[in-house]
């Protein structure tokens, strides 16, 4: 902590270290309901009922619900995620398994550190759904017609080496050979690398736009924010509906950064619920795990690559900051299997802390919450 002058000239104690864009007021959670509903509806065309929309004309619902899904599972920020090379996502194995590893360049990241992600198999997937499909769809018609032909900063990926510290190399326009360190790429260098593909130059950056070229970044905030309004035409009634409170809204609202902010409060209750539940350990045993493995805010704080706890702790997380998750999980359901993917293990985990906490949304009971002021 330090110490500052306030607002009133008193001075006050606040945290030393932060994040430059985490103001408060820009600090949302949703639960993993609430997510899934904001992607269905905002992102896939879904009415409220669950169900596809009949006038729904989604052409990118692929592309965009997997880039959504994907920092959601990861925590990566916008920049990390939306960055992405076609390479750099892991690979389904024949094995399975829960979780695939990945890793985030230094030059894309806030502190300049490379550092490991981790998403969901069922993520990945969705992903490679989407490289098949829709993405190999648009490259296929940008080459027919020439598209990349017309791109002049072009740099032709000849190799990239394998290795703890992996190099690619390239050829420009002109014929000039340069090669750099995978991690220190940064995002407009990435934008410029293609390979040579079956039926010519492909781009090597993950999220394209509909005519084969590299989506920027800055156009996700305008995905998200057309996903947050088509969220309120669904979910809302109209201002005109008799007790209608604009306060109450139902409709799940979603960031880029929100989903950050939501993945750092999941991986933090499932750790609790593992440590304190599945594994069934008792106190003294889980002080021993928590001496070899580390503590669950570490590990979230590991996760989101802060160079501060106090940055996970009092702003990421700060609604359960000051909660008893190990009482709260107490009574938590065992995980269970939903063959009709309606619900998580822990949602009712989830729900209980969005009740009692300011700023997390999850649907159902702002549901109820709206039909008892209603009534």
């Amino acid at each position: 902590m330090k110490e500052t002058v306030g607002r009133s000239g008193t001075v006050i104690q606040v945290p030393a270290a932060r994040a430059k864009d985490a103001r408060a007021s820009n600090v949302k959670w949703l639960t993993p309901r609430a997510w899934r509903r904001w992607v269905n509806v905002g992102l896939r065309g879904h009415t409220a009922d669950g169900l596809p929309g009949p006038l729904w004309a989604g052409r990118l619902e692929d592309r965009n619900a997997a880039c959504a899904d994907l920092l959601f599972s990861s925590g990566m920020r916008l920049s990390e995620g939306g960055s992405l090379l076609t390479f750099e996502v892991p690979s389904i194995r024949l094995q399975g398994g829960r979780y695939y590893v990945g890793r985030i360049g230094a030059a894309v990241t806030r502190s300049k550190k490379a550092r490991t992600f981790y998403v969901a198999a069922h993520v990945v997937g969705e992903v490679e759904a989407y490289r098949q499909g829709l993405r190999a769809e648009a490259v296929h018609k940008a080459q027919a017609i020439g598209r990349y032909d017309a791109v002049s900063d072009m740099r032709l990926v000849t190799k990239v080496t394998s290795g703890v510290k992996r190099v690619v190399h390239w050829c420009d326009r002109n014929g000039v050979m340069g090669r750099k360190a995978l991690s220190d790429l940064t995002v407009a260098e990435r934008m410029t690398l293609y390979t040579e593909g079956p039926q010519g130059p492909e781009p090597l950056w993950l999220w394209l736009n509909e005519q084969g070229l590299p989506l920027r970044i800055s156009s996700w905030e305008g995905v998200f924010r057309a996903a947050n309004e088509r969220c309120r035409a669904v979910l809302d009634p109209s201002p005109e509906t008799p007790g209608f409170d604009r306060y109450r809204s139902v409709a799940p609202q979603a960031t880029p950064h929100a989903a950050r902010h939501s993945f750092a409060l999941y991986m933090l209750v499932v750790l609790h619920y593992l440590m304190d539940q599945k594994f069934g350990l008792t106190p003294e045993e889980r002080r021993d795990f928590r001496l070899l493995y580390g503590d669950p805010w570490r590990m979230v704080q590991d996760l989101l690559g802060h160079a501060d706890l106090e940055t996970t702790r009092a702003i990421y997380l700060a609604p359960v900051a000051d909660l008893q998750l190990r009482s709260l999980l107490e009574t938590a359901p065992l995980p269970h299997d939903d063959a009709a993917g309606a619900g998580l293990p822990l949602d009712d985990v989830f729900a209980r802390v969005a009740r009692e906490t300011e700023g997390i949304q999850d649907i159902e009971a702002r549901l109820e919450s709206r039909k008892g002021s209603i009534a």
